[in-house]
């Protein structure tokens, strides 16, 4: 009887065994991985629906052997510490602006020199080109690299009492940018004065009036819609968002788990694009019936030709960055 109930007991513990290694291993053998992924944008915002949708895809491919969890909201922390994070091991991937990558990898800043896309054909056309699979790995030895991008509208400057037409018309204010060396220097060539802050700072600081405005995509007017009268299309950026995955983490990976990463973040890439322009459209019309004016007669060129400047700094004191701007401009 003892000899029976062992073997029982012995059957029960590799029932077990091979239970436990099941939920760790796909049916590909892959070994089970985890990965957080943080961001600033709110749950109900197009790119929270876009990663989190995705991760079920990743999930479903991958066997369940890999387990991508979304923290919205900025609940981890700005995009330069959830970059931070990724860094020091204890965040495994973080969707930023691409303009939040400059101070980590100078030539990040190629992507946010104003006026080097030409229209979204021409951002769509560099994103999913070689241009951009060569930036993706520039930041390899920071800790991190570049997996997959999701478009990020055109940044125009928007105001609580005043119109923008030319640069003239931001002298005097202080406008809100983000943690970007390249924002800075485009804020010195309008003349004008920029607040470096983080995107919820930015929406106390214009409500309580300590700045005048901010520069950002329509869909900003979302959260800032109760402040803002004027959103002013000088269309001076289009800064791209950028997943970023630890390095650390990716060549942990397995051949095939790479694959489905990287295969799943092309489709939602693309997908993408229809949703981004769905969500300004809701915006621009929330935007509308709150009464915010939209000021279409700017002097581009005025802006255009403000920022030149900018373009022969690069070329003489950043060359590796001019590279990349020429590199895009060329691919127009």
């Amino acid at each position: 009887m003892k000899r029976i109930f062992a073997a029982v007991l012995c059957l029960v513990m590799i029932f077990a065994l091979m239970t436990a290694m099941s939920v760790n291993a796909s049916a590909d053998g892959d070994p089970y991985v985890y990965m957080a992924l943080a961001h600033n944008m709110a749950e109900d915002h197009a790119v929270n629906k876009a990663l989190t949708q995705w991760a079920q895809e990743v999930n479903e491919k991958s066997g369940g052997s890999i387990e991508i969890e979304i923290f919205f909201g900025g609940t981890l922390g700005s995009e330069t510490e959830c970059l931070q994070q990724v860094q020091q091991g204890t965040l495994e991937m973080t969707k930023v602006s691409a303009g939040s990558l400059d101070s980590f990898v100078p030539e990040w800043n190629a992507l946010s020199v104003p006026y080097v896309f030409n229209d979204r054909d021409h951002l769509y056309k560099v994103m999913n080109s070689d241009i951009a699979q060569d930036m993706y790995m520039l930041s390899e030895d920071q800790g991190f690299v570049g997996l997959t991008w999701l478009e990020s509208g055109v940044r125009c400057f928007y105001t609580k009492n005043t119109p923008i037409r030319t640069p003239n018309d931001l002298k005097g204010l202080k406008i809100r940018t983000m943690q970007s060396q390249m924002a800075i220097a485009m804020m010195k060539a309008f003349d004008a004065s920029s607040t470096a802050q983080s995107y919820s700072e930015a929406i106390t600081a214009m409500s309580t009036g300590v700045i005048d405005g901010a520069e950002n995509n329509v869909t900003a007017l979302r959260d800032f819609i109760d402040c803002t009268k004027y959103y002013c299309y000088d269309e001076h950026t289009m800064i791209p968002d950028i997943i970023v995955i630890s390095s650390n983490v990716w060549n942990s990976l397995t051949d095939n788990q790479k694959k489905i990463l990287q295969e799943t973040a092309v489709d939602m890439t693309a997908n993408y694009r229809q949703l981004w322009a769905d969500f300004e459209d809701e915006v621009i019309k929330l935007a509308t019936d709150k009464g915010i004016e939209f000021i279409t007669d700017v002097d581009k060129a005025a802006f255009q030709d403000a920022v030149k400047g900018i373009y022969t700094d690069l070329e003489q004191n950043s060359p590796s960055t001019y590279e990349f701007v020429k590199r895009i401009q060329e691919a127009a």
